[in-house]
């Protein structure tokens, strides 16, 4: 549905733009009150254009979610001393490779709960994978030993998880964003799930 918010976001604007333009008029004309009343209202549906077209463009790239369920498949298979090979299927079809240093798998995302007045709008739970990165048991080898992390989001115009943490003018619609992590130990071959849910990520055994 975040889709639709872009050219509702430019109509919106439009109309704004519009009734400041007509509220120009009506001051040039002295007609003072016309003006105040369509200077409110057009920088009100400007406000809420520019509002939408951030959402929308800030929405790209995240994934919608109303229940548990698989944000990719994990291959694992250890390389050598702390060093494996992980392989991720996404469901959409696309696939990535990376050969990781460490113990364990580790893999993050940004997850953003709106309220429920923004659900009403179709906005609900959503995620992005963040990265994907090897990680050491040992603390001391976690400060020295080589790292190996990886993107796992895509480039966005709008940065909407970044924005909600510069600015407020997204608190009334959003109730949280954070930031959630699993990692599980790499000791053989094996075929894993990462899930996500409205709590957070895990990863389990492949089915």
């Amino acid at each position: 549905m975040t889709a639709a918010f872009l050219p509702v976001a430019v109509v919106l604007a439009v109309l704004g733009a519009l009734l400041v333009i007509a509220g120009a008029v009506a001051l040039f004309r002295a007609r003072f009150f016309a003006f105040a009343v369509r200077l409110l209202l057009g920088l009100v549906l400007v406000f809420l254009g520019a509002t939408l077209g951030l959402l929308a463009l800030g929405m790209q790239g995240y994934h919608a979610l109303t229940r548990e369920e698989v944000a990719a498949r994990l291959i694992v298979e250890p390389k050598g001393a702390q060093r494996f090979a992980a392989k991720l299927a996404f469901p959409d079809g696309r696939e990535a490779a990376f050969e990781l240093a460490g113990d364990e798998i580790y893999v993050d995302a940004h997850i953003l709960k709106w309220k429920p007045f923004a659900n009403v709008l179709g906005l609900h739970t959503a995620y992005e994978l963040g990265r994907i990165a090897g990680r050491y048991r040992d603390i001391a080898q976690e400060r020295t030993a080589p790292r190996t992390v990886y993107a796992l989001g895509r480039d966005r115009e709008v940065d909407l998880f970044g924005l909600r943490q510069r600015h407020a003018f997204l608190e009334p619609l959003l109730d949280a964003e954070y930031g959630s992590a699993t990692f599980v130990p790499v000791t053989a071959h094996a075929e894993l799930e990462l899930r996500v849910s409205t709590t957070g990520l895990l990863i389990r055994p492949a089915p």
